[in-house]
């Protein structure tokens, strides 16, 4: 074993034993990846959307047609991921004000908050690039079939409300 290898021992035996302040920390880092990744998918999922709408506005404009307002309902709904990323971490906030917290429920707020962000985040994606799709859809069938893309994004909306609501139910009660 190596002088090194040693090291690395006592210094993980440090952080075990550095007790509540180190698990806080790391349940903590739970909600932050939660928000920032959900907000990271909304982001993707508007831009890819918002990317087709003015593609679509550019051709609409060229043929001298009005320009559809329906392209903003798509290229916004994969907004509404980061906000139930938002009930989530505001939901685990609760728990630090109210216990402290261990080993076992820093490792489970973390993988809530992991396992959040990455519903969230693909559910926002996916709803952007069915929305891209909607829209370019929308731009040359001349506006026909607007519900049946709702419809679509609304399944993909479901996966991120089924995220948020699965993993609340797993937040430890303080």
């Amino acid at each position: 074993m190596t002088v090194d290898a040693v090291i690395s021992g006592f210094s993980m035996l440090g952080l075990l034993a550095a007790g509540g302040e180190f698990w806080q920390f790391l349940g903590q880092m739970g909600d932050v990846l939660a928000l920032g990744m959900a907000a990271l998918g909304s982001a993707i999922g508007i831009g890819l959307a918002g990317q087709a709408a003015a593609g679509a506005w550019a051709k609409e404009a060229r043929a001298g047609r009005n320009l559809s307002f329906t392209y903003i309902i798509l290229v916004g709904m994969p907004i509404s991921q980061t906000l139930y990323a938002m009930i989530v971490m505001n939901n685990m906030r609760a728990v630090y004000s109210n216990m402290t917290v261990s080993v076992n429920e820093a490792g489970l707020l973390l993988g809530i908050g992991i396992a959040t962000g990455l519903g969230e985040l693909m559910s926002a994606w996916m709803q952007g690039m069915i929305g891209a799709a909607g829209i370019r859809a929308l731009s040359d069938g001349e506006g026909k079939g607007f519900a049946f893309v709702i419809i679509a994004m609304g399944i993909v909306e479901t996966v991120g409300i089924f995220a948020m609501v699965f993993l609340l139910g797993m937040i430890p009660s303080a």
